[in-house]
């Protein structure tokens, strides 16, 4: 018990995470400047952008996982790329979120098929693919290289969805900020670096929480390793 309680705690890095969103919190909506076209509404930037850039990280880490996990055959490669995943969900459910929240005061509308949302839309529809296949494909090899192949096949979405701004230039706010000296030329200072800091602590965050995710899932291989112990014994026993 003890063993288990100790990978569980919070570790320093955990620590760190929570001082980061405390920062963060602080530096978008007290400290940085209020935007003069869109107010106050924009200051859920600084949460869209971070969770954006963790969304698209997540699956290509998926993406790499699976190419390894076909050219090894071992499990932990596995782990990683469900693990992403499921992370990578929740962190792209809040882009999907704060997206329309942000659009609708200054679109006019919750929705428009802008091509970066069109192709973030996307990207949360081959998550939820892989992630049902997860939950309802059962534990067989087969079903691990399929998941596999569409793990790789997803981060196709990823260089369109990055770059949609700069090859299309849609409504999407990020299209303002986008000038020939980079991202974030035109932005004050304030706000660019509560973007910087909402953006690494929001990575710090998904590396903590892959590292939790994947402590779980080997947790419950131990299990059934365990289980299947068990039942081999008592089988022998009678």
């Amino acid at each position: 018990m003890a063993g288990t309680s100790s990978r569980f705690r919070i570790s320093p890095l955990g620590v760190i995470c929570m001082i980061g969103v405390v920062l963060s919190l602080y530096l978008a909506l007290v400290w940085a400047p209020r935007e003069r076209v869109m107010g106050d509404i924009q200051r859920i930037m600084y949460f869209h952008v971070a969770t954006a850039w963790i969304a698209e990280l997540a699956f290509v880490l998926v993406g790499l996982s699976s190419v390894i996990y076909l050219w090894l055959r071992e499990r932990r490669w596995d782990i990683v790329a469900h693990a992403s995943a499921e992370v990578g969900f929740v962190f792209c459910c809040f882009v999907m979120i704060t997206g329309p929240i942000w659009g609708k005061p200054v679109w006019g509308t919750w929705w428009t098929w802008d091509p970066r949302l069109t192709f973030s839309m996307i990207l949360w529809l081959i998550y939820v693919a892989y992630l049902m296949l997860r939950a309802y494909g059962g534990d067989l090899a087969q079903v691990k290289r399929f998941l596999a192949i569409l793990g790789i096949l997803g981060t196709l979405d990823i260089p369109f969805l990055h770059f949609a701004t700069m090859w299309w230039r849609g409504l999407h706010p990020e299209s303002l900020t986008m000038t020939p000296d980079g991202f974030g030329a035109g932005m004050e200072q304030e706000m660019l670096t509560a973007m910087l800091v909402a953006a690494v602590t929001f990575t710090l965050l998904f590396f903590y929480l892959l590292g939790r995710r994947m402590a779980l899932e080997r947790m419950k291989d131990e299990v059934e390793e365990l289980q299947e112990r068990i039942d081999n014994i008592g089988s022998l026993a009678h």
